[in-house]
């Protein structure tokens, strides 16, 4: 079999980027995607400018204006920026099929069955960073190594405009001083754990004992770390119609726990997750929401749904109803919210329905049609609102 060749494509501040792409006049300026200027919601995205500011996404915006008064605030646009994304991942495409979408704007691809035809690694990543820029008119930084592991780490490295190359007779050259914190997987309680024990850059990890690693971190987390810290990551790319799941979470920069906030992100979640699933043409029988609480606690909760779906507003509303529902958050903030669509199914292989609900034909039309306005005008053209409540609901 011959050496895999992994890019990780990551595409820089891509939110407030493509603000100022439509608005040349925010360049250079501190542009935050998400929140009000009055300090409510939470920040989806910062430029680099509103970064230096200590500006993170999954801030509250609260904090936000504090550190950046003078910042630029926008509502998001999702329509327009899942219209540009469909532009990325067509380059992504015609590059290689091998593409495993992580977000609307991050991406595994296999390369390797592309070198014959347009050169190594490293050409083929510049090939994209070019290609990128020159048809969307947007900067990504490109990770290449040969897994996704490598890839993902090389990537966020040099940001913005990054490109690093993982060479694979000098791996653990590259990973060695890289503090553990870096690691896919580790977040800030193992992190803290691992330093407590002494181990800092990876070579810690590496020539750390195993037994006195499992007897704080457990023997599977341990088995990942360690296998990760030498380099070993032999996890396929794998595109949205191979996947068993399709999801998006978000960690926030601080805990969140106003619940229109919360609903805000997740309605923005679902969205990705939708459109993901009708590009894919999958469907979804079972949704699930996970949740991370400030203590690092852990749950999940799931919906088996009626029929199998990839509608935005039946994805949005089962979301919604684990929220308020089974998650039982008691008004704890969360560090952490996610959704999923799970157990899919291919949408050719579902008979249709003989008798089907009007108002399900009239979202899949609104959900095409969205689709459509955003490939050809834009993600000014039409939005999505929540439905009407009744009175006293």
């Amino acid at each position: 079999m011959s050496e895999r060749t992994i890019l990780h494509v990551d595409m820089d501040a891509f939110f407030a980027s493509v603000e100022v792409l439509d608005d040349p006049r925010l360049r250079g300026k501190p542009v935050i995607v998400g929140g009000t200027p009055e300090g409510r919601g939470v920040v989806s995205a910062a430029s680099y400018e509103a970064r230096r500011c200590g500006v993170r996404s999954a801030m509250s915006a609260a904090r936000a204006i504090r550190l950046c008064p003078d910042g630029v605030f926008l509502r998001p646009r999702m329509e327009r920026y899942a219209e540009v994304s469909g532009w990325i991942f067509d380059v992504f495409h015609e590059i290689t099929p091998l593409v495993e979408p992580l977000s609307v704007d991050e991406a595994f691809l296999d390369v390797g069955g592309c070198r014959r035809l347009l050169g190594d690694g490293p050409a083929i990543g510049r090939l994209v960073k070019r290609r990128l820029l020159d048809e969307v008119g947007l900067v990504a930084s490109v990770g290449v190594a040969p897994n996704k592991f490598l890839a993902k780490l090389a990537s966020d490295l040099e940001k913005p405009d990054g490109f690093v190359v993982v060479d694979p007779a000098r791996i653990q050259e590259f990973l060695d001083p890289l503090p553990v914190g870096r690691m896919w997987g580790v977040g800030e309680k193992s992190a803290a754990v691992l330093e407590a024990l002494g181990i800092r850059p990876l070579r810690d990890l590496r020539l750390a004992d195993p037994v006195r690693l499992e007897s704080r971190l457990g023997a599977a987390f341990t088995r990942h770390v360690c296998e990760l810290a030498v380099g070993r990551d032999e996890r396929p790319v794998t595109t949205d119609s191979e996947a068993r799941s399709i999801g998006h979470e978000v960690t926030f920069a601080e805990d969140l726990g106003e619940r229109e906030a919360l609903l805000e992100v997740l309605d923005q979640l679902v969205h990705k997750v939708a459109r993901r699933l009708r590009r894919a043409g999958k469907l979804a029988r079972t949704v699930q929401i996970k949740a991370r609480y400030p203590d690092f606690t852990t749950v999940t909760r799931a919906e088996t749904l009626p029929e199998p779906t990839d509608r935005t507003d039946a994805l949005r509303d089962a979301g919604r109803r684990l929220f308020d529902g089974q998650l039982d958050r008691r008004g704890r903030p969360l560090r952490l919210i996610g959704i999923s669509g799970q157990n899919l199914v291919d949408r050719e292989a579902e008979p249709p329905s003989l008798f089907p609900d009007p108002g399900a034909v009239r979202s899949r039309t609104l959900d095409a049609i969205m689709d459509r306005a955003a490939d050809r005008y834009g993600g000014k053209a039409i939005t999505r609102g929540l439905p009407r409540r009744k009175p006293g609901a």
